[in-house]
């Protein structure tokens, strides 16, 4: 079973609307930027109307087999040119992917028909053409481009499920997810999923620029962008939102990503693999010019973190590990899922970036988000976001250059077999840059910082590794009180200067996710 399918189906799934997408002249009159963002200030001026409906046959009640045996047909639904650098198929309703999205391509008919697929007969008997076929509306879109070698036409974006998307960058899988928007993420009431209604492709050429027309019971919006692909596929989004009520749960340009297991746990995942994840780790530049490492964790329960920033120059979830040997899964090939980094445009201003974990048993599930959410709340009328998404290839290559001769690369702990309740983190780190100054080890100072955490740290120390030429340890012990279910780890490494040799690390460690320690 493909996990971004069902994850994103299930979102789409979760609101359950349906209708039948006669196109309405504001759909067909959406052929620019601006006509698009007024018609989001146009639907949100106007009160929340949902749209249910059940799927009709042959869309009704499919598998996830059967639904991909509904396939875009060649020059109908399939293989559409936009110019000499992309493709695009449209892509059928049914499964979990119930929204109906109304699509513009210049040059191409995309009223929907059942007509414009094939079926497999495996799934469909009789076939469905030979009858009358309901008119349900597409799901979403796929757009193709020559991103690995010339003339192969593979996938980089796919536009489905909710506002979710997913893009490729150069030798990448698909991996972790975004979305146009995210409401009441990680609240104490069920989530809000925005749904498209409408995207529309206004030109391409070496990039293609296109909208998204979204709908909430609490807002709607156009998210406008510009997508380049390559070695780093990089979207410029800007995000208009016109709030019918003020919103002080919202999540801007949320990122969405799973993480069962790695060396730093969950210990009871029974799995031949050594880790499984799309992301290992969140990463975030402060307005303080800090960068903030932060190992993701598979929790015992829910948990939410909010990094308190003002004007935050970038943040995003990545994936570090570039090995086959880090996760020895042919078929999943995490090793090759791609990392996003989310740069806003402008001053974004107090607020905070937010980490959502949710506990998983297994990998089919996505279990983690990260996003933007601005410390006032939004209020009712419009505002903008803009900002640059970049997707890169996994590894520190992904990151934005900065000043720190070292890079976290690997985090493990367990149990210090000395100290029946002290737990041993170590964190291996390696050269940011080739030609990178070397470290005196005796200069460097751990410093764990003053909070009610560092009175538990004991044994810290830092040293060369012997057996892997260039990387360095940090290693400590922490022993928690009896008392102390949560701590928030931190450490910086100091020159005697003051200056930082690598990202200040975190962890939050919970006594119910290490069984005591």
């Amino acid at each position: 079973m493909n996990r971004r399918h069902f994850l994103n189906g299930a979102c789409a799934a979760a609101l359950a609307p349906m209708w039948r997408p006669r196109r309405a002249q504001a759909d067909t009159a959406l052929h620019s930027p601006q006509a698009m963002i007024d018609a989001a200030r146009h639907l949100a001026a106007r009160p929340y109307a949902p749209r249910p409906q059940v799927l009709n046959a042959p869309f009704d009640g499919l598998s996830y087999d059967s639904y991909r045996g509904i396939r875009p047909r060649t020059g109908s639904t399939a293989d559409l040119g936009l110019g000499p650098h992309f493709m695009a198929d449209l892509l059928p309703p049914g499964w979990l992917f119930r929204d109906p999205v109304s699509i513009t391509l210049a040059a191409h008919d995309t009223e929907f028909s059942a007509q414009l697929f094939d079926y497999d007969p495996r799934y469909f008997t009789p076939h469905p053409t030979a009858g009358k076929l309901p008119d349900m509306g597409f799901s979403g879109l796929r757009l193709r481009h020559q991103l690995n070698r010339k003339g192969s036409w593979d996938e980089v974006i796919v536009l489905q499920g909710a506002s979710y998307f997913r893009a490729l960058a150069k030798g990448t899988v698909y991996g972790l997810s975004a979305r146009a928007l995210s409401l009441g993420t990680g609240g104490p009431t069920p989530e809000e999923f925005p749904v498209t209604r409408h995207i529309t492709v206004f030109d391409s050429d070496a990039r293609l620029h296109f909208g998204c027309l979204i709908d909430s019971p609490r807002c709607a919006g156009a998210l406008i962008a510009t997508l380049d692909p390559g070695e780093t596929t990089t979207m410029d989004c800007t995000l208009h939102l016109f709030a019918r009520t003020p919103i002080e749960d919202a999540g801007i340009a949320p990122l969405t990503s799973m993480f069962q297991h790695n060396d730093l746990g969950p210990a009871a995942i029974d799995d031949f693999r050594p880790a499984v994840h799309d992301s290992d780790v969140l990463v975030i530049d402060n307005g303080a010019g800090e960068r903030l490492w932060r190992p993701l964790a598979n929790p015992a329960q829910v948990q939410v973190s909010a990094f308190t920033d003002k004007s935050p120059r970038g943040f995003g979830l990545v994936q570090m590990p570039t090995a086959f040997s880090d996760f020895r899964d042919q078929e999943g090939a995490y090793h090759r899922r791609p990392s996003a980094w989310v740069t806003p445009q402008g001053d974004w201003g107090a607020g905070a970036v937010m980490l959502l974990e949710i506990p998983t048993p297994n990998e089919f599930a996505d279990n983690i988000v990260a996003f933007w959410r601005p410390a006032a709340a939004l209020g009712a009328g419009a505002h903008r976001f803009s900002y640059r998404l970049d997707w890169g290839a996994p590894g520190p290559a992904s990151l934005p250059v900065r000043e720190y001769p070292l890079l976290p690369l690997r985090n493990a702990s367990g149990i210090e077999p000395n100290l029946a309740k002290g737990r041993l983190f170590v964190i291996d780190f390696t050269p940011a840059r080739d030609g990178a100054q070397p470290v005196d080890a005796a200069q460097v100072q751990l410093d764990f910082g003053a909070d009610d955490a560092a009175n538990h740290v004991t044994g810290a120390a830092f040293y060369r590794l012997r057996d892997d030429a260039g990387a360095w340890r940090a290693s400590f012990v922490f022993t928690p009180p009896p008392d102390l279910d949560v701590a928030e780890l931190r450490l910086r490494l100091r020159l005697p200067s003051g200056a930082l040799l690598a990202p200040v690390w975190l962890y939050r460690w919970t006594r119910s996710r290490e069984g005591g320690v």
